[in-house]
Order: structure tokens, then C-alpha cells, then sequence
């Protein structure tokens, strides 16, 4: 028998109750949104319960909202896969802009070791007992997380383009 949406549903609200929430089809995944505080035992639920079986993270990233209030500033995404009924879950969770840090999930799935290390890298994300949380692609000595959205697109001392072959300058003539 296929996994269905609401069998999902049911499992995680019947266990974790107000800790999930937002349940949506978005296109061909199932998404809902978890407290951030729940999020290693909510994701350890959904590995290993027997009917659920969401053994493979197909994925793990970060997104910015700079206009969200600060304590939604920042979320991180799952996608977990069921190799056996071939099914798609997404999982969001939001996390504090001031100090945007959440559980690890290195101990659940080794493959988050470079996701959470990739997501630390461009977003500054602390996962909380992540073996070895450091720079990945970006150079140690940088300061800043490129990928928030306050980090500038281009280098402003650039003396090598001119702005009107890019349309950035009005024309009064």
C-alpha cells in the first residue's frame, strides 16, 4: 500500500502534536514546517519508524528572510527521501536571526556533515554538535556568509566594468 500524505500527517501531529504544523502539497512533495528545538527527534521519528521509513537526506539547506521578524529570520530545509514507496518529504524550519543555530543532524545522517558544513559556509548556521563545523568552500579568513542577502552581489571597488553597459545609470540626455 502506497504512503499517503495523511498518513504522515497523522503519525508525526499524534506524536509530536503543535511541534508540526503548515502540512501543504507543494507540486509533487509533501511539506510542513516543525519548532526548530524538535528537529533531531521529529527527523529520527521519520527514519525510523517502520510504516515511515525516510531513511536517505536528499538534501539540507538554508534560507534568508531578511524582511521575516528576527526570530524567523533564517530557515532550514530537509528533504528526505523513502526509498521504498518512493516518496518526497520536505521539512522547514525557522531559526533566530541573531543567533541562528540548531541541532545537528551528523549523528542521524552522515551525509549532513558537508550539507551542514556547506550551510555554515554561506549562511553561518552553528549546528550544535557538529563534528567539525568549518568553512568548506569559502576561505577560513573570511568573515562575512555570502549567501545572506545583506552580503553585496558585486565588489564595489571594481574599477573594471562601466555601469552604462549594464543599464545601471539613467541617461538625462
Amino acid at each position: 500500500m502506497a504512503l499517503e500524505n495523511t498518513a504522515i500527517q497523522e503519525k508525526l501531529v499524534a506524536t509530536f502534536a503543535e511541534d508540526v504544523f503548515n502540512f501543504q502539497q507543494e507540486r509533487d512533495i509533501f511539506s510542513f514546517e516543525i519548532n526548530a528545538h524538535k528537529n533531531t527527534a521529529i527527523i529520527l521519528f521519520l527514519k525510523n519508524d517502520p510504516d515511515l521509513r525516510f531513511h536517505f537526506l536528499t538534501d539540507l539547506c538554508g534560507i534568508h528572510y531578511p524582511e521575516n521578524p528576527v526570530e524567523k529570520q533564517f530557515a532550514v530545509v530537509y528533504l528526505l527521501h523513502n526509498w521504498y514507496e518512493n516518496k518526497r518529504i520536505k521539512i522547514k524550519t525557522f531559526i533566530n536571526g541573531e543567533n541562528p543555530e540548531i541541532k545537528t543532524l551528523s549523528n542521524i545522517f552522515l551525509s549532513s556533515n558537508w550539507m551542514e558544513r556547506e550551510t555554515y559556509d554561506f549562511y553561518g548556521f552553528n549546528f550544535i554538535g557538529h563534528p567539525q563545523l568549518k568553512r568548506i568552500l569559502n576561505m577560513d579568513e573570511m568573515t562575512s556568509f555570502p549567501m545572506r542577502k545583506e552580503f553585496p552581489l558585486e565588489d564595489g571597488g571594481r574599477t573594471d566594468k562601466d555601469d552604462r553597459f549594464f543599464g545601471r545609470t539613467i541617461d538625462n540626455c
